[in-house]
């Protein structure tokens, strides 16, 4: 059953190869008479492995399997230099070669032709190759002021041609689109944390996510006056939301407290700052205040320490 085995001369194949060419370039239209068949298209997935079945007959002489003008398989004679194709059944009632791992280049139409003792006759069949999405291009990570706009892009390659949809993960207020675009107006603290975008075509789904970080001044947030006894313990707090963190200060009238000063612990750690007595004294009662800065700005407040009897036992 091979094409060129068993042919005398180097003529005959090369006569037989233009043969093959001369019906692969024939017009599909031209093919549809009662020896001729379209086969429904083959659908694959990306990956997969796809099998081409050409029935034969008993007066077939030659036989091949062509994709666009390209010979894969002659008889029993592979062309292809693909590792990927082989052949599976060649005899008097099928011949079957199969591709595997698919890929989008393998997309197109396949043509088998017969040779028989009266005339050609060929078998087509178009297949379609079908890609599971993949988002190819993604906003990286974002670091905003706030009050600025934003615009995160989500873009994803596959077939069919995947949709994508964006939802935000850090916080509970629905906000989602369909979009390759997310654009976010004056964007606010809130708005701070993960977005995710989905690409989904009924084949696959991938998923990716993008962190926004929103910059803003402090706001003191915590702090209250505080009652101390002579002798004994008091603490000043100070909390103070921030992006980046703020950096704190602490002052009593105009006079900047340092840490260890007159035995007092400043330690501030995040967003809390603590401004500790060990020893209270009666020069320790007045007005402090705590000043929380980064780069966006500053705030402060003023707190109490006021002396606080001991009641007698």
């Amino acid at each position: 059953m091979s094409v060129c085995r068993n042919l005398s001369t180097f003529s005959t194949c090369a006569a037989l190869s233009l043969w093959i060419l001369f019906v692969v370039a024939w017009p599909v239209q031209s093919q549809l008479g009662s020896e001729n068949k379209v086969m429904d298209n083959i659908t694959v997935r990306q990956g997969e492995t796809v099998l081409l079945r050409c029935e034969q007959g008993d007066t077939v002489t030659h036989t091949a399997w062509l994709n666009r003008s390209s010979i894969l398989y002659a008889g029993e004679d592979k062309w292809s230099v693909d590792t990927r194709v082989s052949l599976v059944a060649l005899n008097q009632m099928e011949f079957t070669i199969k591709i595997e791992n698919v890929d989008m280049a393998d997309e197109g139409l396949y043509v088998c032709t017969v040779q028989t003792s009266t005339r050609p006759r060929t078998t087509s069949v178009y297949i379609l190759v079908q890609v599971p999405p993949k988002i190819i291009n993604l906003s990286r990570e974002i670091v905003v002021n706030e009050g600025s706009n934003v615009t995160l892009m989500c873009q994803a390659s596959g077939k069919p041609e995947p949709s994508i949809s964006w939802n935000f993960l850090s916080n509970s207020e629905d906000l989602a689109s369909e979009e390759e675009l997310l654009k976010i107006s004056s964007i606010s603290r809130q708005g701070a944390g993960t977005y995710e975008c989905t690409a989904v075509n009924g084949i696959g789904t991938d998923v990716q996510t993008v962190d926004i970080t929103v910059n803003y001044a402090p706001t003191i947030t915590e702090g209250r006056d505080i009652g101390a006894t002579l002798g004994q313990k008091g603490v000043l707090e100070c909390e103070a939301s921030a992006v980046p963190e703020a950096d704190f200060e602490w002052y009593k009238d105009d006079r900047r407290i340092f840490n260890g000063l007159n035995g007092m612990e400043l330690v501030s750690t995040g967003a809390l700052s603590k401004l500790t007595f060990f020893n209270v004294s009666d020069g320790d009662f007045g007005n402090y205040t705590c000043l929380a800065i980064n780069k966006l700005g500053s705030s402060n407040t003023s707190f109490l320490l006021y002396s606080q009897f001991r009641m007698a036992t």
